[in-house]
């Protein structure tokens, strides 16, 4: 997820949204826990490394880059996740203005980063659904059984929190790489939108909780299951 870009530094998070810990049972909690530690780590890391490739050593400076989870985590925003279903990582500070000497494209590529990381690691969990390997453990079915399960929550949540962190609105990932590929007058709009960018965010989740009308469910649930599916199948 990112945030405000006219500041001289600029904040990248990953955010994203599961089932409230209240509705899951211990074992499908403690596979969110470990998903969720490596998604979120991994995801940051990204957005740190990108950066540093690209000249702005702020992340490093800031000890960002590392795949450190304590480095990333937010304590708010992860219970925040497991208690209302809604969360977000400790923001990666990125100086826009570095990055811009090495491409104009900077900005965007770390902010796409992140959500490609967690691409990077659905496809990876989903190797063994692929390629068989659950198969030839069938000697032990209960490990088997633990491991599908895990790689099940371990792949929709990657999925999840990619679909979710390429919503164009700010603060999310997605904004920014809008904001690059947009013409002039489209970038306009979104400058004027962004400092409600929060509360349309909330907004949207809010509706499908409250109104019974899920837009937002349906914008990152529909592409989930669908790449799901071709991940696995």
């Amino acid at each position: 997820m990112s945030a405000d870009y006219t500041t001289e530094t600029v904040d990248d998070r990953s955010g994203g949204i599961i089932h409230p810990v209240l509705n899951l049972d211990l074992t499908t909690i403690v596979n969110l826990v470990i998903t969720m530690l490596i998604a979120f780590t991994v995801h940051e890391y990204a957005h740190a490394w990108t950066a540093d490739q690209f000249g702005d050593d702020t992340p490093r400076l800031n000890g960002r880059l590392t795949l450190n989870p304590l480095a990333h985590l937010d304590p708010l925003g992860a219970l925040m996740l497991l208690i209302a279903g809604f969360g977000w990582a400790k923001p990666v500070p990125v100086n826009p203005y570095l990055l811009m000497r090495r491409t104009p494209a900077g900005a965007m590529l770390v902010s796409i980063a992140g959500p490609f990381a967690n691409l990077v690691m659905a496809i990876v969990g989903a190797l063994p659904f692929r390629m068989g390997l659950l198969n030839l453990l069938d000697s032990n079915p209960q490990f088997v059984i633990t491991a599908m399960r895990f790689l099940t929550i371990f792949i929709s949540t990657n999925l999840l929190l990619l679909f979710f962190n390429l919503i164009p609105i700010f603060p999310l990932d997605g904004e920014k790489v809008m904001e690059y590929f947009l013409p002039p007058r489209g970038k306009e709009f979104l400058y004027r939108i962004r400092p409600y960018g929060q509360m349309i965010l909330m907004g949207l989740i809010l509706l499908g909780s409250v109104a019974g009308f899920n837009l937002l469910g349906m914008l990152i649930g529909i592409p989930t299951g669908i790449m799901f599916d071709l991940l696995i199948s």
